[in-house]
């Protein structure tokens, strides 16, 4: 079938007064606008932002379309990702995803050559979120012209909000969520908040639904299902596709730790020594998959491994099976799920240091019992129950973690039996794609 082309749609600027802003929020983002302009030449400096600057700035604009979704990165990308498939438009939309990490593009980027071999109704196109800048907001609001502003998660930007008030764009947050901490700052200035409130606000928990109301006012606030259920329960990858068999062994005594954050690091140093003893003295050979939570971090690990002692590899490097009882420094991205469905323990880092956490449900979901530290508050949403179903071990410290990988790593995970444990864990609390679809589809309409 021929691709239907889409013809431009009108955008109609209403009438706009700034009279009608209080002069202190006037004040204030005069001051916010400032500091941006002060702030991007030394951002220029930082190299996560130097790729994309000319979108970040532009002096490139992005394409012009109806839909605008805002991906922060890799966790946003891959909601954006089930959105866009579950969308399903009974006419031809243009949709414009963007991102504020090179991880975050490669998803988009992917979603984007995969929805034009299957839907013909979607014209896709990707671009790095411009810095937060007002007049830098306005012009590429004024140059993409959306519909629909839709944001995920936690995406609340003076700049964009204020835009798009000004454009009398209306502004969707779907799988909201917002800690009590970022309340507490955004109560600082209550009022200011009030005037760049979103259009409606879909948040994944009641308590996240109550802070949006406290910021916001309830009326524009419900409570969905996280779409990260959603994306659990779709997630069935394969065995004999996994792409790293040929690197291991089979049934190879595997342990991986993913997702690792600086703020660990130490802990985690320890935990891979405790490990390391272990399994000397009982004669095992243990692989262990080190998988940092940012590429940056790559060389900080070389030098910490090489300062213990304690030989690694380079996973870009190996390119034949892999001798037992090595230590791979992973340094290629999107292979961690390989990684988590040929382990037979995993760790899941962001979670000995208090900073939220991470995802455990992915290697649960390729059929391992993951082990956390105590702290996960990212990922409260998911219920306490998980952990007195012992669908997830909580431990206290690092040494208990190292204990438990190395008793897990003892004897072959039972897959299947987890993953239907999962299945029947989720299954009440699917359905926030689907509703958050509707919802988009009657805001477009």
């Amino acid at each position: 079938m021929e691709k239907q082309k889409i013809p431009p749609q009108p955008f109609h600027i209403q009438p706009y007064s700034s009279a009608k802003i209080p002069f202190a929020i006037k004040l204030a983002l005069l001051a916010y606008g400032l500091a941006w302009r002060v702030a991007i030449p030394f951002l220029r400096r930082n190299h996560r932002l130097q790729e994309g600057f000319e979108q970040r700035t532009l002096r490139t604009t992005p394409a012009a379309a109806d839909l605008w979704i805002q991906a922060a990165s890799v966790g946003e990308a891959f909601l954006a990702q089930e959105i866009i498939y579950k969308l399903r438009p009974k006419v031809p939309l243009r949709i414009l995803i963007t991102s504020g990490t090179r991880q975050g593009m490669d998803i988009l980027e992917t979603l984007t050559t995969t929805t034009a071999q299957h839907d013909t109704q979607l014209t896709i196109h990707t671009a790095y979120l411009p810095f937060d800048l007002p007049n830098l907001m306005d012009k590429a609001l004024t140059a993409v012209r959306p519909r629909l502003m839709l944001l995920l998660e936690s995406e609340l930007w003076p700049g964009l909000l204020h835009n798009c008030q000004k454009l009398h764009i209306p502004v969707l947050v779907a799988n909201g969520r917002m800690t009590a901490k970022s309340l507490a700052r955004y109560l600082f200035w209550p009022a200011l908040w009030r005037h760049l409130r979103p259009h409606r606000i879909l948040a994944i928990s009641n308590d996240d639904a109550s802070r949006f109301a406290t910021l916001f006012g309830k009326e524009i606030v419900e409570t969905v299902p996280n779409i990260k259920f959603d994306r659990i329960a779709n997630y069935n990858p394969k065995e004999r596709d996994n792409p790293l068999r040929h690197l291991f062994p089979p049934n190879p005594r595997l342990i991986v730790l993913g997702s690792i954050r600086q703020e660990e690091e130490e802990d985690i140093g320890k935990m891979i020594a405790s490990i390391a003893k272990a399994e000397k003295q009982s004669g095992q050979h243990t692989t262990i998959a080190l998988f940092p939570r940012h590429m940056h971090r790559i060389e900080s690990w070389k030098k910490n491994l090489d300062m213990r002692g304690q030989p690694w590899h380079s996973r870009s490097r190996i390119t034949e099976t892999i001798q037992s009882g090595s230590i791979i420094l992973w340094d290629t991205m999107g292979e961690m799920l390989w990684a988590y469905q040929l382990a037979r323990a995993a760790f899941v880092g962001g979670s000995l240091a208090p900073v939220g956490g991470q995802n455990f449900l992915e290697p649960l979901a390729c059929g391992i019992t993951p082990v956390i530290g105590p702290h996960w508050r990212n990922f409260w949403w998911v219920g306490t129950e998980i952990i007195e179903q012992q669908l997830v071990v909580q431990v206290n410290n690092w040494q208990e973690a190292a204990n438990t990988l190395i008793q897990q790593c003892a004897t072959l995970p039972d897959r299947e039996q987890t993953r239907q444990k999962l299945v029947a864990y989720i299954q009440t609390r699917q359905g926030g794609t689907l509703k958050t679809c509707a919802i988009i589809n009657e805001l477009l309409a």
